[in-house]
């Protein structure tokens, strides 16, 4: 696993062997950055909720975000997203929470304009962690929420003000980009 494209383009990152942890394949990472640049999201303020490996965050970092808070519950996860800061070189734009995601909407307290969630595949409770982001006050106005998730998965439409906009797939990872109704796409 390696970024992708930017500052970074070819850096590898540390990914804990836990059998828990999937880290999104380049491919999925690719296609999610490129549906974001098409539709001009603003990604400077960034969280990775479920971060894992922190690749998500790291990306984005990587292609210009100005910070990243990343959340993980598993220690080993946190401290392989740190080992991966300092790897980049991005340790000082970034911050890693060790906090189950549910505490975190409730802890944090900035805007992000984009937010990054990568639950277990088995985690049912996807789809109402999307609906305690969206109406959050995480999200402002030209926030947009990625959600990846496996076929069983199955998100509405609508969370709160939020409208899924796109729906990506690369074999059992599926891909939904949520925007504020009447924003960009």
């Amino acid at each position: 696993m390696r970024v992708i494209a930017g500052e970074a383009k070819g850096r590898s990152l540390k990914c804990p062997k836990e059998p828990q942890i999937r880290p999104t394949a380049d491919m999925v990472r690719g296609a999610i950055f490129s549906a974001l640049e098409s539709s001009a999201t603003d990604w400077s303020r960034t969280l990775d909720l479920y971060a894992g490996t922190g690749a998500l965050g790291i990306e984005a970092l990587s292609r210009g975000a100005e910070e990243v808070d990343f959340v993980d519950r598993n220690p080993r996860c946190c401290s392989a997203i740190r080992d991966n800061l300092k790897h980049t070189g991005f340790l000082e734009r970034a911050k890693v929470y060790r906090l189950e995601t549910g505490k975190a909407l409730r802890t944090l307290k900035k805007q992000y304009s984009l937010v990054f969630l990568d639950p277990p595949y088995a985690d049912e409770s996807a789809s109402n962690i999307l609906a305690e982001i969206a109406n959050s006050d995480l999200v402002g106005n030209q926030t947009t929420i990625v959600m990846e998730h496996s076929q069983k998965i199955k998100p509405e439409a609508h969370y709160g003000n939020f409208t899924m906009t796109n729906n990506l797939h690369h074999g059992d990872t599926y891909v939904s980009i949520f925007q504020r109704e009447g924003e960009k796409n």
